[in-house]
């Protein structure tokens, strides 16, 4: 490990006395180091703060799209180019197949060193990027393959070049058809899952996140900036947003989440990439037993349930007006309604629709 959170100081030390251990030979003391070590992990992320499951999200050590790929796929034959403006490094596509299922894989993919982060515009795809998405998404269709999403971006690219080239329009038209793709999709955050830079490819028949993902529509530093005009107050943000695999479960927002290692897939890429696996393929299972009809009216349902929430204090208000609605409306006798309340007021009420006719003028001239 070269990177170490804050909070992980503490495995920090016993990582470097393990190493040091290993190197002396002294076998003995290192495996005394690797139970402590196992209890601190279990003490530390058993206990963490949505704060920190931020960080771990955005951790540079953790799996991206690429190493994923490369840990599921077998075959891989990567597909490029949006055939209208240019290929978008920053989503990768990829045809081959997951223990001999045909699959293809679309995910957004950060880049790691200075170069790459370059080369790949830090995760944030251009238009043509969603727009290349679809394209493989529509080859996918034609020949009934399984698509799997990979979200970890931390939104779309804001730059001008990407506005004049349609990129508010791009994500609509992807949210739009991918609602109606006919083919098995199921969509995993594996980080960061960043506004309309992850929902462009985050609408599917099954939308999971890994237990330390993120997934929010705007990011805790630019919530802070906007509520408080302070981005430093990014941690009450992650807080009051809500943003955890478990809040948008709890919520009813996602699917699933799929427990990666404890100790976080950084730690341990080869686990959380067999999670992952797992995940789909049994997922591309359960749907596969669903008619079409069936699977796109499952997804439809979803995607119009999203929003639709009550409260006990809404239901409570809802109780009080139906008993206040009884109590003016009236009963009904010999067929025919008496009278209401508030009629018998505003019969009452002087009238002003009739002009008040002039008076004649008796007086001689």
């Amino acid at each position: 490990m070269n990177n170490y959170l804050e909070f992980e100081e503490g495995i920090a030390q016993l990582d470097s006395q393990i190493r040091e251990a290993e190197a002396e030979g002294n076998l003995r003391l290192a495996n005394t180091l690797e139970e402590k070590l196992e209890k601190e992990i279990s003490k530390v992320f058993k206990n963490l703060t949505e704060y920190q499951k931020l960080q771990l999200a955005r951790h540079p050590g953790r799996p991206y799209a690429l190493d994923y790929i490369r840990g599921m796929m077998e075959d891989a034959y990567e597909l490029h180019g949006d055939r209208n403006f240019r290929d978008d490094p920053a989503i990768v596509c990829y045809i081959g197949t997951i223990n001999g299922k045909k699959a293809v894989i679309i995910g957004e993919q950060k880049g790691r060193g200075t170069k790459n982060k370059i080369k790949r515009n830090f995760g944030m795809p251009h238009p043509e990027g969603y727009r290349k998405a679809l394209r493989v998404a529509r080859l996918a269709e034609k020949f009934r393959i399984p698509i799997l999403f990979l979200v970890d971006t931390p939104g779309a690219y804001p730059g001008i070049g990407a506005e004049e080239r349609g990129q508010s329009e791009a994500i609509a038209y992807n949210l739009y058809e991918l609602s109606d793709l006919n083919t098995i999709t199921v969509s995993v955050v594996i980080g960061e899952g960043g506004s309309g830079g992850a929902l462009a490819i985050g609408v599917a028949d099954k939308l999971a996140m890994m237990r330390y993902s993120v997934f929010s529509v705007i990011s805790p530093e630019g919530c802070a900036a906007i509520l408080w005009n302070d981005p430093s107050k990014q941690e009450q943000a992650t807080k009051a947003m809500r943003i955890t695999s478990e809040d948008l479960k709890a919520l009813g927002l996602i699917d699933d989440v799929i427990d990666e290692p404890i100790e976080g897939a950084h730690r341990n890429k080869t686990q959380a990439i067999l999670a992952l696996k797992r995940y789909f393929l049994q997922s591309v299972a359960e749907l596969e037993q669903l008619s079409d009809e069936e699977r796109l009216q499952m997804r439809y349902e979803k995607l119009v349930s999203v929003g639709a929430f009550s409260t006990e204090e809404e239901e409570e208000e809802q109780s009080a007006l139906s008993s206040f609605i009884d109590k003016i409306t009236p009963d009904k006798k010999d067929g025919e309604e008496e009278q209401s309340t508030l009629s018998s007021l505003l019969d009452k009420l002087p009238s002003f629709d009739k002009k008040e006719e002039p008076k004649e003028n008796n007086s001689k001239q």
